[in-house]
């Protein structure tokens, strides 16, 4: 269940959205102190915060600043009764993801709080991306594919031109611009993101170019678009092969004229920003369905940069267990396990439909519940889903029928006693055994439970 926490220091307001709230199955907490609030924020795990602006001790815009230094991936919507542009610019430079002028319109609270929540999840996932493959500044990987991805970085970071970086899910694409950017002439300036699969066609023109107050039903204020803000910056068009036709039109428009215009706007605004996209999708592909425009592919498109996925550099997969191991240690308090030559063979041989991401997921699951010095390939089999040891592994893990037989036995049984909590009367009546049978299928095959 998603939390919202809510900070105004008006009880019947509070009382009110927190009515609404919980009719739309969302958990949440308010505080009539702002005080109170921070402290709520630096303690709870809020997925998205309603914040008013005047407030007795501390105003609305001094605690979202001090929100955005203790959690810059917080989204924050300001509630306020003074819902002039001056309050609403100064909201979201200071970071706010929204801003809702009193008295509170119910469909615009719940769409505000809806998106919001959605690009939090974004966010995190971004935010795993970037300790996922990269950590104080640096990208882990041995390969020859993602040293040569390093050096294409190099070379083209410093060339103010646009590129599409294409990859499935995982591979760290967000983390790669932001190097991009990082190592960039623009490297001082702001580098915005925009996921454009998270966002509502009917909303993602809004996004991009900002719009205009009463420019359609629930504008109730005039936005600053995610170009403006990355004027003389980055901006990050992630998955960008989900935009809206309509919305390539003008984002092409764009880019050759170098001005943009907000949705119920009549003025030109003149914007300089430089253009990374990422897409897992096949974009040649779509232009043949007619998704995405032809045009615009090729403006993108100037400088192509493809991330592998990790199945094809299992040689970056031992020093990512090893960063990884370390991190995740630190987090936890815990002693830095040793990988077992056996384990780190059994993690090359998974697919990693996640990728690096997944990988990173794993070892987290391994170092929290395992919890032993020298991790072991069994170890880890006990927590990876049935599915990940495939039908193709066991084949060419196996020298006769009868060994894939048992593989195939023991992965079976150690699934089904997993899912049913190590009870072993209920395995076994599952299973259509005896207990003491059982029981010495486990002996054979090795299977323990972990501790």
């Amino acid at each position: 269940m998603n939390s919202v926490l809510i900070i105004d220091d008006e009880i019947q307001i509070c009382e009110s959205i927190k009515m609404i709230l919980e009719y739309e199955d969302y958990y949440a907490e308010f505080t009539t102190s702002g005080l109170t609030g921070l402290e709520m924020i630096k303690k709870g795990k809020f997925d998205a915060i309603l914040l008013d602006i005047q407030m007795p001790e501390i105003n609305g815009f001094e605690l979202l600043q001090k929100a955005m230094e203790y959690d810059h991936n917080l989204n924050i919507i300001i509630i306020s009764a003074f819902g002039n542009i001056e309050n609403a610019v100064k909201a979201t430079r200071l970071g706010a993801y929204d801003f809702i002028e009193k008295p509170i319109d119910r469909d615009k609270l719940l769409i505000s709080i809806r998106n919001a929540i959605r690009q939090s999840t974004l966010k995190k996932e971004n935010e795993s991306m970037k300790t996922t493959i990269s950590g104080e500044g640096k990208i882990v990987g041995v390969s020859r594919q993602f040293t040569a991805l390093l050096d294409m970085i190099k070379v083209v970071a410093t060339n103010d031109v646009r590129i599409l970086l294409t990859g499935e899910n995982g591979t760290g694409k967000e983390v790669i611009a932001r190097a991009i950017h990082k190592q960039s002439q623009r490297s001082d300036k702001p580098f915005i993101e925009v996921n454009c699969a998270a966002i509502p066609n009917e909303l993602i023109e809004s996004e991009l170019f900002g719009h205009e107050k009463g420019s359609f039903t629930g504008a109730m204020q005039q936005r600053i678009g995610k170009f403006e803000l990355a004027n003389k910056g980055t901006l990050f068009l992630d998955e960008v092969g989900d935009m809206s036709l309509q919305a390539q039109a003008k984002v092409l428009r764009a880019i050759e004229d170098g001005k943009i215009d907000r949705v119920g706007g009549n003025r030109k605004i003149e914007v300089d920003v430089r253009i990374i996209s990422a897409t897992n999708k096949n974009l040649k592909e779509e232009i043949e369905k007619g998704n995405f425009r032809e045009d615009l592919y090729h403006r993108l498109n100037v400088i192509p940069i493809h991330i592998p996925p990790l199945r094809e550099r299992t040689e970056d997969i031992p020093p990512l267990i090893t960063h990884f191991s370390a991190e995740i240690s630190e987090k936890y308090n815990k002693k830095i396990p040793t990988f077992s030559d056996t384990a780190i063979e059994l993690m090359k041989k998974l697919t990693w439909r996640g990728n690096v991401r997944e990988l990173r997921n794993i070892i987290e699951r391994i170092i929290i519940i395992i919890n032993k010095p020298v991790i072991e390939s069994h170890d880890i089999e006990t927590l990876l889903p049935l599915e990940k040891i495939t039908v193709g592994d066991m084949i060419n893990e196996s020298n006769s029928f009868q060994d894939f037989k048992e593989k195939a036995e023991k992965a079976f049984i150690q699934k089904q006693l997993e899912l049913l909590g190590w009870n072993i009367s209920k395995t076994a009546e599952l299973l259509g055994m005896q207990r003491s049978h059982l029981y010495n299928k486990m002996k054979k095959y090795g299977i323990e439970k972990g501790e």
